[in-house]
């Protein structure tokens, strides 16, 4: 599209592109930190996944589809043979932490607000959206946290990234992988077949048992994708337009809620490791479903009441 006319949408695609850009280098600098790292016990392993994910990231967009899908099974290789770890923790001492905290206070909370203040502006007054903004959000805080205190200097932004991806290792990868598979389950009529199976079970015209359905489907399928904007295509064009919508059902009001009862299904599967595998590890909890146990109870509480929502305003 030219930049003559559509300026907006031509700037939109250029900061996701830096944003990709440096989200891609970040990943080739902890996979070479990792490899020069004499105590990661698998260096080679680490270096292989993240250096691999960084070009990706990074070159994918000029790289042939072929090269870009080897590099992908490259990448996956080292964490299937769980050969990705993470080495010398350099995350700063006690003393330090506290010095920081009692000098900047409760402005800390000033960059993590503007983040969200940049996605809102974003979203609400350009057609760039709100990751766009979220990643312009970002770059405002670490401006902000660098005058809070001259020791943010911008080593120890990469080195606190490579420490957080370290940490989280092959699961940071978890959620753009399901949201492609999304893509590839609603492209491949996935939709269709669920719809078939559905006509079966679904009396036609009953726009309240089609609504119980959904809603469930929605959690239920997005504990398998462990994404609910994955999931609310597939259901939708399976269950929610021809069970629901087709009858008169408000599109708005079903399309929204129908989203939040799969972030129900969200809340019970480690399949959302952004929601609940991540947590585990940055908090070193024993329990690898201590997250998900806290959550199950609410979710299907969250559930019910929005089915009921749905039954009594359609």
């Amino acid at each position: 599209m030219s930049f003559f006319t559509n300026p907006e949408v031509l700037l939109g695609e250029k900061l996701l592109e830096i944003i990709y850009m440096i989200m891609g280098l970040i990943s080739i600098y902890t996979g070479i930190k990792n490899a020069r790292d004499k105590e990661n016990p698998t260096p080679i392993g680490t270096a292989v996944f993240w250096c691999s994910l960084g070009l990706v990231l990074t070159f994918g967009r000029w790289i042939p589809p072929m090269i870009n899908g080897v590099l992908v099974i490259i990448m996956t290789l080292p964490a299937i043979f769980k050969k990705v770890s993470k080495g010398k923790d350099s995350a700063p001492s006690a003393e330090v932490t506290r010095k920081m905290a009692d000098k900047v206070g409760m402005k800390i909370f000033i960059p993590a607000l503007s983040m969200g203040i940049c996605a809102i502006l974003f979203a609400l007054f350009t057609t760039l959206g709100a990751l766009v903004g979220v990643g312009v959000g970002v770059g405002v805080s670490i401006i902000i946290l660098m005058v809070l205190a001259r020791e943010n200097k911008p080593h120890v932004f990469l080195d606190d990234a490579e420490r957080m991806l370290s940490t989280v290792g092959p699961l940071s990868m978890l959620p753009m992988l399901l949201a492609s598979l999304g893509a590839i389950f609603t492209a491949a009529g996935v939709g269709e077949v669920i719809s078939n199976m559905v006509a079966t079970v679904i009396p036609k015209g009953n726009v309240n048992v089609g609504i119980i359905v959904f809603a469930i489907g929605m959690m239920l399928f997005t504990m398998i994708m462990g994404n609910a904007f994955a999931a609310i295509t597939v259901m939708t064009v399976g269950i929610g337009g021809p069970f629901v919508l087709a009858y008169g059902a408000d599109p708005v009001l079903i399309g929204m809620v129908a989203l939040t009862c799969g972030y129900c299904g969200t809340l019970c599967t480690p399949m959302a490791a952004n929601f609940n595998i991540v947590p585990v590890a940055m908090l070193e909890m024993k329990d690898r479903f201590g997250v998900i146990k806290n959550q199950a109870l609410l979710a299907v509480v969250f559930l019910i009441f929005q089915i009921g929502y749905m039954i009594l305003f359609k």
